[in-house]
């Protein structure tokens, strides 16, 4: 998708977000929501989730898409790169990152977004997969972070 078409994509539900988000003011429920919306209208999100900071592991939170690995090994994966670096991570083709994590063999590429509370501290991370390589890129992390704001602001 080029970058103006998915510019204008994201824009729309964001606005559809801002409307559905209001019905609710529990975390959980806004992030099945977004999760939910984003998975359905992005078609080259394979895999869209959260992994949660949990005792000091990374456990899988509310997705959409094939079965995901449970629980994410310490320090490993793009995953923790996002929470260990506390920042967003695109990676164009997952078979080159150092340790990345094979949850299901088809996913190419790969966005990892750090998911942080009200007081600003990150609690986990929105994991976006696709089945094709190159899928990511400055928009996705600039627009899924906007996204991602929406959780604890509406």
């Amino acid at each position: 998708m080029d970058k103006k078409k998915k510019q204008g994509r994201y824009e729309r539900i964001y606005k559809q977000l801002e409307e559905l988000l209001q019905k609710t003011n529990d975390p959980f429920a806004r992030m099945s929501s977004i999760i939910a919306v984003l998975h359905n209208k992005m078609e080259y999100f394979f895999w869209t989730g959260f992994y949660f900071l949990k005792d000091d592991k990374l456990i899988v939170g509310q997705y959409q898409g094939p079965v995901a690995c449970q629980e994410l090994k310490k320090d490993t994966g793009v995953c923790w790169a996002g929470i260990n670096q506390k920042r967003a991570i695109v990676v164009p083709d997952v078979e080159q990152f150092p340790g990345h994590i094979a949850c299901d063999s088809r996913s190419k590429s790969e966005i990892v977004i750090p998911l942080k509370n009200k007081e600003g501290n990150i609690i986990g991370v929105l994991d976006v997969d696709s089945n094709e390589y190159n899928q990511f890129d400055e928009v996705d992390e600039m627009e899924l972070s906007k996204i991602l704001n929406l959780i604890y602001t509406v």
